[in-house]
């Protein structure tokens, strides 16, 4: 079959999927930050920067730094994300604002065999703006606001969404637990029907503890995931090691999808920079996945 063709079905299914089961808007979907990615994108724990705001946005509390961030996801040959965020404190409490641009390019419009009648771009868009609270002692709390937009050929829509989040650090020394529910709202309609957003919860647990003989401080991870309105869930587990507070080395595998399951990566920080790169082999042709990150602190 042919690649653009792929390319179009998969557009389809993400905006008009909306048989019982089943949710659009596969973009919100996509990992904010290499080093999620590459340690199994759960996110919901041992986020350490603004990219919380994705998953856990209570994070933003536990990490409240004034950040600038940038992500690239280069996820087919024709589909790419483009992520940007930064992160500051007002009123006493942090705030976060992310923008999410992707777009598939080059999607053939065909109504006889041979060459394309057309070609076309289908575009999505989000932005959100984040915060989060200490509720008490050592649990926090957060929420995000997104705004959406789809377009695909002539048709377009929006709507709202909200990211629920919450967390609790120290149970015992290193450990931390957390739990988020995402991209709960609706769409305009498109088409003669509203696009269902693809409500995802999310638990998991996160352990750090440090070597100093080696210099290398460790992270391990685990958790669970499961989209609400789609039947099966997702196991995910993940570790970095990091030497010398310079360099990272991490990998993550999340069970439950067809296409992919093991994640790899590396990130480097050298004063204040951090530059991270993850890689998703993806089965079945469609080209691996390359995630890489930029994020300055302040």
């Amino acid at each position: 079959m042919n690649r653009k063709i792929i390319y179009l079905l998969l557009a389809a299914t993400s905006l008009f999927a909306q048989s019982a089961g089943n949710s659009g808007l596969s973009f919100l979907k996509f990992g904010f930050g290499a080093r999620n990615v590459a340690m199994s994108d759960l996110g919901v724990v041992a986020v350490n920067d603004l990219t919380a705001l994705n998953y856990n946005p209570s994070m933003l509390a536990v990490n409240n730094k004034t950040q600038l961030t940038f992500s690239h996801n280069s996820l087919f040959q024709d589909l790419n994300s483009e992520m940007f965020a930064g992160s500051f404190s007002a009123l006493g409490l942090p705030v976060a604002i992310g923008v999410n641009a992707t777009n598939i390019a080059d999607i053939e419009i065909r109504t006889k065999p041979g060459d394309p009648d057309a070609t076309f771009t289908a575009h999505y868009f989000a932005s959100s703006i984040s915060t989060a609270f200490n509720i008490f002692e050592k649990f926090y709390f957060g929420l995000s606001a997104k705004y959406l937009y789809e377009n695909l050929y002539s048709d377009n829509s929006d709507g709202w969404a909200l990211d629920l989040g919450a967390n609790y650090q120290g149970l015992i020394d290193g450990l931390s637990v957390g739990a988020s529910i995402r991209n709960l709202g609706s769409m305009n309609v498109l088409r003669g029907e509203s696009t269902k957003l693809p409500a995802d919860l999310r638990l998991g647990a996160a352990y750090n503890f440090s070597v100093k003989s080696t210099r290398m401080d460790f992270t391990a991870l685990a958790g669970f995931q499961k989209y609400t309105l789609e039947d099966g869930s997702h196991l995910h587990i993940g570790g970095e090691v990091i030497y010398d507070k310079m360099f990272s080395l991490r990998i993550g595998f999340a069970s439950g999808y067809d296409s992919k399951s093991i994640s790899t990566g590396f990130g480097i920080l050298w004063n204040g920079i951090n530059l991270d790169y993850a890689f998703v082999p993806v089965k079945y042709g469609l080209g691996d996945s390359h995630i890489i990150s930029l994020t300055y602190t302040f």
